[in-house]
């Protein structure tokens, strides 16, 4: 019998979507104030339905591999340039064992400098630090270099006759920026950032203006398992009925949108202030106004709000998100859609950094491998305001960081709610690890369609792994 897919047969798997539920763009064509062609957009496409090896998670020369293939030749979040704003600035970032200064030496121009002295090695400013600087200068033995990285100073400079000055300025990785994100290569023969983008997620990111936004809530906090997996788990909706039951009256879930765009970005939609459909005919539309749960919860104050005779949640919802968000933030949201103020859009861009770029969920999440134990990961969520209408921009807020076994409701300006849905997200990341290791099976199962994000993000670790053919 032939093990040969045809080409219907292909198009036919990862068809199935949530039966008797509408589509998450029925919910938004819905809405009052109509939605962006961003958001209207589709772009799912089956990848496959083998299971995913798990030795990826739970074997550390696989995380060397990658450290010496995957993170040296990606695009990769590095700060945003509210972190630099000054020429001078500079902010410290870290990836595995590489470590790189990020500092602004024009007004315009930012660079990416290998942050380790030439002489022998130390590193010119300790992992994560900031700060303002005319020089880089080493704390052991006071060589110099200029903001511009070229060679400034060497101590006793006649007993180093075979140091060219000129040659000895400091190596680079590449910079590009985009939406206010500082992004750095190591590579420097990879595309640009907006080849490894592609033109579709670009405009999308390009018309979302994040640079008009700023930091004002930075939690990070390490986490139990291989960073791989801590990705995962925020990657798709499939798990909100089990692990955020709290979420599902007013969350649709099972119905969220997924979509891939080329190689290195994938989203989901997931719409708010509708039932899932696991609960269909057990909730009110009033229960889905009371029950709803978001990000930044601190815009609704105390105010109790009702759904008229014939009308929805989500639209009471995002009249009211409306006004209380513009309030709040001092910002005017008359021409935001409906959509835009109430759903979840997370996209992954490959390979660490998820951007979500709503008003309700305004956040990004960076994730990085723990450098001294591949079963752990560091992960961070900063959350994203508007810049106030007069323009003033406040100052990024500094990193609150978190011990392993706090939780995150007790990050200062947390949304307890939100922070008890991270907690429930990261319980479980341990107690996966430790099943993929206990496991006699050596594989993952996924779907089709709501796990297709993580089959896409692992197709490209095996990419830069070198496991798969481009």
């Amino acid at each position: 019998m032939s093990n040969t897919i045809t080409l219907k047969e292909l198009k036919e798997k990862g068809a199935a979507r949530c039966p008797g539920a509408p589509s998450t763009q029925d919910i938004i064509a819905a809405d009052k104030v109509a939605a962006p062609g961003w958001v209207r957009s589709e772009s799912y496409r089956f990848l496959g339905d083998e299971d995913i090896s798990t030795d990826r998670y739970i074997d550390p020369a696989f995380a060397r591999l990658e450290m010496d293939t995957l993170w040296k030749k990606t695009w990769q979040f590095a700060c945003r340039e509210e972190h630099i704003p000054q020429v001078g600035d500079y902010h410290v970032y870290d990836i595995g064992h590489y470590s790189f200064i990020i500092t602004r030496v024009a007004e315009d121009e930012i660079r990416a400098y290998y942050n380790a002295c030439l002489h022998r090695g130390t590193k010119l400013r300790a992992s994560g630090t900031e700060g303002n600087a005319e020089e880089f200068k080493c704390s052991f033995h006071g060589w110099s270099w200029n903001l511009d990285g070229s060679h400034k100073q060497t101590v006793c400079h006649w007993d180093f006759p075979h140091v060219d000055p000129k040659k000895f300025t400091l190596p680079q990785a590449r910079v590009e920026r985009i939406g206010g994100f500082v992004f750095i290569n190591m590579d420097q023969n990879a595309p640009t950032l907006a080849e490894y983008l592609g033109p579709e997620a670009k405009a999308h990111i390009d018309a979302w203006n994040l640079q008009d936004r700023y930091v004002y809530l930075h939690v990070t906090k390490r986490l139990p398992c291989n960073w791989k997996l801590a990705i995962e788990a925020f990657q798709e909706a499939y798990h909100v009925i089990e692990t955020h039951p709290q979420v599902a009256p007013s969350n649709g879930d099972a119905n969220s949108q997924y979509d891939v765009y080329g190689e290195h970005v994938d989203r989901f939609i997931s719409t708010l202030g509708v039932v899932s459909p696991h609960l269909y005919g057990q909730v009110s539309e009033q229960d889905i106004l009371n029950q709803f749960t978001l990000g930044d919860s601190s815009a609704l104050g105390d105010t109790k709000f009702t759904v008229k005779e014939g009308g929805t949640a989500r639209a009471v919802m995002a009249e009211m998100f409306r006004g209380m968000f513009e309030k709040a933030t001092n910002t005017d949201l008359s021409k935001v859609s409906d959509s835009e103020l109430l759903d979840c859009f997370s996209y992954t861009v490959f390979p660490n950094t998820f951007l979500f770029p709503g008003i309700s969920l305004p956040m990004v999440y960076r994730f990085r491998p723990d450098r001294n134990d591949h079963r752990k990961s560091l992960y961070e969520v900063l959350f994203l305001r508007p810049v106030p209408k007069d323009g003033k921009r406040p100052m990024p807020a500094e990193p609150i960081h978190l011990r392993d076994d706090q939780s995150f409701t007790e990050a200062e300006g947390m949304d307890p709610g939100f922070g008890a849905i991270l907690d429930q997200d990261t319980d479980n990341v341990g107690l996966q690890q430790e099943g993929i290791e206990a496991s006699a099976k050596r594989g993952l199962t996924l779907g089709n369609y709501q796990e297709i994000r993580i089959r896409h993000f692992e197709q490209a670790v095996e990419r830069y792994v070198g496991m798969k053919k481009a």
